[in-house]
């Protein structure tokens, strides 16, 4: 009875590992990053964007958060093509070229899918302690 249900065991184990191998993930967040948003997230590390900005709160802190640049309702896509086009007061003019700007467009577009950097009102206690839900 054991032994018959080891083998049921090691055998399973061994299908959904092939199953995994193959088909991968269906929550992998590279699963569905295309690649001009790839390819923009090698401009960022190559003109290393993070030294200022952050990503889901982390990296530097001259810039703002990009997290959720693109679907800022005062900001969004022409607030950062802006500013990846000619730079401003603290950014520096990068020189970037239309493609390597609309690689990061679309990485920042990604990111922007991907996860949310600001914490909201009704996760925050009256001591401005982030709350946890159990």
């Amino acid at each position: 009875m054991i032994k018959n249900f080891l083998i049921i065991l090691i055998v399973t184990y061994i299908c959904y590992s092939v199953l995994i191998y193959c088909k991968g993930t269906s929550n992998s967040p590279q699963e569905n990053i295309t690649l001009i948003a790839a390819k923009g997230f090698t401009v960022w590390q190559q003109k290393n964007c993070q030294s200022c900005h952050q990503l889901y709160g982390l990296g530097g802190y001259m810039g703002p958060d990009l997290t959720n640049i693109m679907s800022d309702s005062l900001k969004g896509e022409p607030y950062a093509r802006a500013f990846m086009t000619n730079g401003g007061a603290k950014m520096p003019n990068l020189k970037l070229h239309t493609d390597e700007i609309n690689e990061l467009v679309a990485f920042l577009k990604w990111v922007d899918k991907s996860g949310h950097s600001r914490v909201e009102e009704k996760d925050v206690t009256k001591f401005g302690n982030y709350l946890i839900h159990n």
